[in-house]
């Protein structure tokens, strides 16, 4: 089983400046790449200094996709990574660019994979990377960790198409075709109501623990039936809650 770089996206999340983005339309040329999507870009795309990094790539520019937020270029994928150096609480099971191959090429056979980088000042906020199944990380040196935006999506490019190799020829049977990014969406949202209403969340801080379920079902790869089982479960839930709480108000009317 081979990559195909066509169900392959490369999302660059509010990109700054002209100049990266061209570079990042070389680099993507340069491995086969041809999907590019920006999220409300700052900066202009079709520009003399993008075009002139981009050199022969400069009709990826002029295809790239323009949306509004990162909901919007992540809705029909099957698998989103996101790019960050953030280890935080909830940030576990990064994968290196050369891990990329065994999760990306499955998935790319017949769905769209996202690779997501973020501002050049700041990368990917939480709220985003809350959309993004799976994380990437690049193991640079502490004393000078960020990198170049258009050198992060060549090394992650480079991961990709290096592991992709080492993956073909492995058995593709039994492989699930996976649920999309806004099928898992109304899943979070089915069970933050859900778990507001029983009170098993803080409604102050709700997506405290929502963050682990995120990273578990980001690990877990679901697919659509797997996910209609678990919105089952949350509805049988939301049904128990509303008889119990039926017969609290029948009992306090009797009384």
């Amino acid at each position: 089983m081979s990559l195909n770089e066509q169900n392959v996206r490369v999302v660059l999340v509010e990109p700054q400046g002209s100049l990266n983005i061209g570079s990042v339309a070389r680099v993507m040329a340069n491995f086969g790449f041809g999907k590019l999507y920006l999220v409300n870009p700052e900066a202009d795309h079709l520009n003399d200094e993008a075009r002139r990094m981009a050199v022969k790539a400069a009709p990826l520019l002029e295809q790239a996709v323009i949306v509004p937020d990162l909901a919007a270029a992540l809705a029909d994928c099957r698998l989103a990574l996101g790019t960050t150096r953030r280890f935080g609480k909830y940030r576990e099971d990064f994968l290196h660019p050369d891990e990329l191959g065994p999760q990306v090429v499955p998935v790319a056979e017949a769905g769209e994979v996202a690779l997501v980088f973020g501002r050049e000042d700041k990368g990917l906020l939480t709220e985003e990377l809350d959309l993004c199944q799976r994380f990437i990380t690049i193991p640079t040196s502490d004393e000078l960790p960020s990198m170049n935006l258009a050198q992060s999506v060549a090394v992650s490019l480079y991961g990709l198409v290096l592991s992709s190799r080492n993956h073909e020829g492995e058995n593709r049977h039994g492989r699930k075709s996976l649920a999309s990014g806004q099928t898992l969406e109304r899943l979070y949202d089915h069970m933050r109501r859900t778990l507001l209403d029983i009170e098993y969340l803080d409604p102050q801080n709700p997506e405290h623990i929502l963050h682990t379920y995120r990273r578990i079902f980001g690990r877990a790869q679901l697919n659509d039936r797997e996910v209609r089982v678990l919105r089952g479960l949350l509805s049988r839930i939301d049904w128990v809650e509303a008889e119990r709480r039926k017969g609290l108000k029948d009992k306090l009317d009797e009384e």
